[in-house]
């Protein structure tokens, strides 16, 4: 199966390398376009990568898209991973604080029930 562009985006998004994420965008790879697995490269961007976050999100990249198979969407994973600069961009570039997975979790809950206290406080003052 032939690489393509989407799938090279998903791997440099995946890998937190913010300057192959901007090249392949400018190449042409769709931000929303999702890879082989059918993930797109915000779902499996490096959480702690702000700077990942931020070149997708600015080209537009769906921050409330959601993983087939478990209803997470990013934010969930942000707020699970406990990674509060990437919760507070996710959030700003209007990803869903309310948004439910599959078993009912907020981004929040997830947050709790890992022990991230500084997401937890941020979602809870929104």
């Amino acid at each position: 199966m032939e690489k393509t562009l989407e799938d090279a985006l998903t791997s440099a998004a995946a890998n937190g390398n913010t300057a192959d994420v901007e090249a392949l965008l400018r190449a042409g790879a769709q931000v929303n376009g999702p890879n082989r697995f059918g993930r797109t490269p915000l779902q499996v961007m490096m959480m702690g990568s702000t700077s990942v976050a931020e070149a997708l999100l600015s080209r537009g990249a769906d921050p409330n898209v959601k993983d087939r198979s478990t209803g997470t969407t990013p934010l969930h994973d942000a707020a699970r991973t406990g990674f509060v600069d990437t919760v507070r961009l996710l959030v700003e570039s209007g990803a869903d604080p309310q948004a439910r997975d599959n078993k009912n979790c907020l981004p929040v809950d997830l947050a709790r029930q890992n022990g991230h206290a500084d997401v937890v406080a941020f979602l809870e003052n929104l």
